[in-house]
């Protein structure tokens, strides 16, 4: 593919993720709102979020094994399909049950698009070429993660928030079309399709149970309980049960001899952080902006728009260092330091903190999540085996899908009883009833309906809460400093993927023909097998130009 073609498909491929991340973030800021107008509960609200997480989480990997097997373009075509046509029929909900069970097919989708767009990638782009495209999705998936609540705030205090899973059809029809016209891959090498139900069931199981788990411990049942006890049992025997099955399958969907490469299992560990960080800092700095500083929907949007910033800047401008150079490690150490740092900060915030100070706080968390979350996919992808790139990246994606879904799931526990706990303190100090707050201190209060000595409670509570997670969060960002700085630097490579099938599919062929033709006597008994193999793949190399 010249330049301009691989521009267009990767128009295409990037316009795809976008909307993926788009029609999960946009709704955010506009669950409140939708769940009072259906009539549903808090659980209602909680299982809107944990619908998506959990169906992404565990379709990643499964679209990863099968872009190894089949065609790739016909395979994100499907999951935009599925991510889009969801979206739109879970805007036409008319009741809670409606709704989860459309998010939870949109999680399929998006399952699909975040494994195969960096798939893609690597089969379009080398290696060496692939930092600076690979820091533009970074820097696109930012936006999309960031932005999409300021955009549903927009919408739902406008049109309505209906509109909001609306918002993604024109782009993905844009998308299909376009991938459809540019993106050119030669047909996949036939294999036999055996796909790995058993372990597939399993695994879902396993990560389900305890994504539930972490999900309800501490609001439906206590960490400590029975429940917890079948929840966690459950889930580790059906893991140990995959594993198992993994070990023996024809085409598993994690293959195990992947945690072989040190790279990977580097890239998996510094993702999980990397995943805690981006979910985390999205869903609970709402939070921050709305009830500890009294901003509205839209505000909160706009406030968050120093850590796009500094996503996007970081990570297009490394990306492209990283092209010139071929050098990577030094720059994800740089986003690792910058991650940590920028988590130390947020641990300082109050609710009365300078909303400057916030924003520079801000900029540099953004700008260490965009030094190091593509950077981590693409120095695994360089170790892998042509055939092993679906697998080996959604393996990568998976669990910094994995991190963050469960890194969600705890913080809010811990936020939930940190804010009760610092809510009955400051309200006692005050010689006030918790029944001042007109309701429990587990229910998110509306500060404009508060009288002004509570007020002032309630801000500053949920301000220290909020920062006592990003606190928490530091150890998790060392952990992937650590990771990374144990990564060694692999020179990256000058072809694509699509480049090494065929001049594998090549050599194959010429191994066969230089065989064939030695068995008929056909061949120059002084040329060496090397010699035979190297004109055999110099003339299919010649038919395929």
């Amino acid at each position: 593919m010249t330049p301009r073609q691989v521009l267009e498909a990767l128009s295409g491929i990037l316009l795809g993720m976008f909307v993926s991340v788009l029609a999960t973030s946009v709704v955010s800021t506009s669950l409140p709102r939708v769940i009072s107008d259906l009539n549903g509960s808090q659980s209602s609200y909680t299982w809107v979020v944990t619908a998506t997480l959990l169906t992404t989480t565990i379709t990643t990997p499964i679209w990863g094994k099968l872009s190894d097997l089949v065609d790739r373009k016909m395979l994100i075509q499907l999951a935009l399909a599925i991510s889009v046509l969801s979206s739109a029929v879970a805007g036409l909900s008319q009741s809670t049950g409606m709704l989860i069970s459309m998010r939870a097919f949109q999680g399929i989708g998006a399952g699909g698009l975040t494994a195969l767009g960096t798939v893609l990638i690597a089969d379009i782009i080398s290696p060496r070429e692939r930092g600076k495209y690979m820091g533009l999705m970074g820097g696109i998936m930012g936006l999309g993660m960031v932005g999409g609540p300021l955009l549903g705030g927009v919408i739902t205090d406008g049109p309505g928030w209906r509109w909001n899973f609306f918002i993604g059809l024109p782009f993905a029809i844009a998308a299909i079309i376009v991938l459809q016209r540019t993106l050119k891959l030669p047909p996949m090498p036939r294999r036999k399709l055996n796909i790995d139900y058993a372990g597939a069931s399993l695994l879902s199981v396993g990560i389900g149970g305890l994504l539930l788990w972490v999900t309800f411990a501490g609001s439906k049942f206590d960490w400590l309980s029975w429940q917890t006890a079948v929840f966690v049992l459950g889930s580790v025997l059906a893991l140990a049960l995959a594993v198992w099955v993994e070990s023996r399958a024809t085409e598993p969907i994690i293959p195990l001899h992947l945690f072989r490469n040190r790279t990977l299992v580097l890239a998996v560990v510094a993702s999980i952080a990397v995943g805690i960080a981006m979910f985390g800092t999205s869903v609970f700095l709402s939070q921050y902006m709305q009830v500890a500083r009294g901003m509205s929907a839209t505000a909160s949007g706009l406030i968050t728009i120093p850590q796009i910033f500094g996503l996007f800047l970081a990570s297009t401008i490394s990306g492209r260092i990283i092209s010139v150079t071929g050098k990577y490690k030094g720059y994800m150490i740089a986003g690792a330091v910058l991650l940590s740092a920028g988590m130390a900060l947020m641990g300082t915030i109050r609710y009365d903190t300078n909303f400057v100070l916030v924003c520079v706080y801000m900029f540099v968390l953004g700008c260490g999540l965009g030094m190091l979350m593509q950077n981590l996919v693409l120095a695994a992808q360089n170790t892998l085996a042509v055939d092993e790139v679906g697998s080996g990246t959604s393996t990568v994606a998976f669990f910094r899908t994995l991190g963050g879904a469960m890194g969600v799931s705890v913080l809010g526990a811990v936020l939930g009883n940190k804010i009760t706990s610092l809510l009955t303190e400051g309200l006692a100090a005050l010689g006030i009833d918790v029944s001042a707050l007109g309701g429990s201190t587990s229910s998110i209060p509306n500060v404009a309906t508060i009288p002004e000595p509570v007020k002032t409670v309630v801000e500053s509570s949920y301000g220290e809460g909020v920062a006592f997670l990003f606190l928490l969060a530091v150890p998790l960002a060392v952990v992937a400093l650590i990771a990374v700085c144990f990564l060694k630097e692999v020179p990256l490579g000058e072809r694509s993927g699509v480049e090494l099938r065929l001049a594998e599919q090549a050599e194959a062929q010429a191994r066969l023909a230089a065989a064939e033709a030695e068995a008929e006597g056909g061949a120059d008994p002084a040329a060496t097998p090397a010699e035979r193999a190297t004109a055999g793949a110099d003339g299919l190399d010649q038919q395929a130009r």
